[in-house]
């Protein structure tokens, strides 16, 4: 197996694995094993764990790199996995922001933001106060349904009314 199929095979197990346990409960062997490689392997063409959790980060922000759109919505499986590691990853205490090296997808929302705003500190906090939301609802959504009796609420109901509260952040009022 060569260097790029073995960082692409260990890039999507150590996916799977953060998006269903985080990062700190996942080790470098059980990744390697999922991958079907050598923990060698993983050591070789990637390094640390901390240098894998960057390798993952980057992998899926790569995803929307030239494929962001206005519709995109929170239900897109790819932006929820996406939330999810980057959350498990924030949870277990990983410098996210400094692991990961490319922002396409902040970039985009940035450059949407500022369609609307002439002053690029605004279109910036905008653009951070939209995610915020998004990932604060990834993160604490069974709380928040409790806490606030939207138990009833269906999936897609709670999805479309965060979508449009994204917006109303990310584009200011209409």
């Amino acid at each position: 197996m060569g260097r790029e199929a073995v960082v692409e095979s260990v890039t999507a197990a150590a996916t799977d694995l953060f998006a269903e346990r985080g990062p700190a409960a996942t080790s470098i062997r059980q990744i390697a094993a999922r991958a079907g490689v050598n923990q060698g392997l993983v050591f070789r063409h990637i390094g640390t764990k901390d240098q894998v959790v960057g390798a993952v980060l980057n992998h899926l922000a790569d995803q929307w790199d030239g494929d962001f759109s206005r519709e995109l919505s929170r239900t897109d499986p790819r932006l929820r996995r996406q939330l999810a590691v980057i959350a498990r990853c924030i949870l277990d205490g990983y410098p996210v922001g400094e692991l990961q090296q490319r922002f396409p997808a902040m970039q985009a929302l940035l450059r949407e933001a500022a369609t609307t705003r002439s002053d690029p500190q605004d279109a910036a906090l905008a653009t951070a106060h939209s995610v915020a939301l998004g990932l604060g609802w990834q993160l604490f959504e069974p709380f928040l349904r409790g806490a606030t009796g939207l138990t009833e609420l269906k999936e897609g109901e709670l999805s479309r009314d965060i979508d449009i509260q994204m917006r109303r952040i990310l584009y200011g009022p209409k």
